[in-house]
């Protein structure tokens, strides 16, 4: 890992709520198929650790942002599964725009433009 790829790692750690949110949206997930539907999500170029996911799991469900429940066991072991709940999906969005309104920020204080950043790759 890079420096460049450890600082872009901090930067995406402090988004894993939403994250996950983000994922949850799309239908209900067991905790796996969440790490998987992530990493997929980006080519392979981003994992958050199991660990730090059913930490974040658990997080999510106390705030009251998803609910849990447990699957059949129609295919193996038993699954935890979580769904976002109604708070969720505004935690959700808020966080969303947030995130958008930074970025214009940072982007304008770089001054970075689509051309910069094509230059760049």
């Amino acid at each position: 890992m890079t420096k460049d790829d450890a600082f872009a790692a901090d930067l995406l750690r402090g988004h894993t709520d939403t994250i996950v949110l983000g994922v949850l949206r799309r239908g209900d997930r067991y905790g796996f198929e969440i790490y998987k539907a992530i990493r997929e999500a980006t080519g392979g170029d981003h994992e958050i650790k199991e660990a730090t996911l059913y930490a974040t799991y658990r997080r999510l469900e106390k705030d009251g942002l998803v609910e849990s429940y447990w699957g059949d066991e129609t295919q193996g072991g038993r699954r935890k599964y979580y769904r976002i709940t109604d708070a969720g999906h505004a935690v959700y969005q808020g966080n969303v725009a947030a995130w958008v309104a930074t970025k214009r920020v940072i982007d304008s204080l770089l001054d970075l433009n689509s051309t910069d950043m094509k230059e760049q790759q």
